[in-house]
């Protein structure tokens, strides 16, 4: 991923902080040689490994499993927020031009497939990951019966990770005077609310 100097996220626990409440990624592999894209959810498990580990499941009818056996490097994209910013918003300079504000964080390993006891283990890491902002948690509780069922159907992995990227383009170019008047008027915006209060979390780090 192409990342200037000024939005490059280096910080681990950043990064994986970002991971966990951005968890539904796109899993890129090479498929009998051309590029296969997966929308899955993960789980950062961040004692495996130097850098983490994501884990998760796909159907078994889907061939990009396949492809995780190889030992090929992977990579997994996490999308955070994005949102248009108008040269409006900025001190006047003629030189201004629209850009776009984002965040996003590449993954990159080499998986491996679960035994089924990892995979069943995986399953209920995923659900109590997910459930725990609910007053009232539901819990995964499987019969003999349907658990064979669905880990027949399905195929969980591992995925270590070697090196993760980031990149947080939230104005850092521009002069703080700048940088806040984005703020305002993304907060004004219904898809500019989330990153005009990341742009906000990058500010209070100076």
């Amino acid at each position: 991923m192409y990342i200037p100097e000024a939005f490059a996220e280096n910080d681990l626990a950043t990064l994986h902080e970002f991971i966990r409440q951005h968890s539904f990624a796109t899993l890129v592999t090479q498929h009998e040689g051309v590029p296969f894209a997966s929308h899955l959810p993960m789980f950062l498990d961040h004692n495996i490994g130097a850098r983490g580990a994501l884990l998760g499941h796909m159907a078994r009818n889907n061939r990009q499993w396949q492809d995780l056996v190889s030992g090929a490097e992977v990579l997994v994209m996490f999308q955070g927020p994005h949102a248009y910013v108008s040269p409006a918003w900025y001190e006047p300079n003629p030189m201004s031009v629209p850009t776009w504000n984002y965040v996003a964080v590449h993954a990159y390993g080499v998986a491996r497939i679960l035994s089924e006891e990892e995979l069943g283990q995986t399953l209920y890491q995923l659900t109590d990951e997910n459930e725990k902002v609910f007053e009232k948690p539901w819990k995964l509780s499987l019969s003999t019966t349907m658990r064979e069922r669905m880990l027949s159907a399905i195929v969980g992995f591992e995925i270590t990770l070697s090196r993760i990227e980031g990149k947080f383009k939230l104005s850092q170019n521009r002069s703080e005077q700048d940088r806040r008047n984005v703020i305002s008027g993304l907060s004004t915006t219904v898809h500019g609310k989330d990153v005009a209060w990341c742009m906000s979390k990058q500010l209070e780090r100076k």
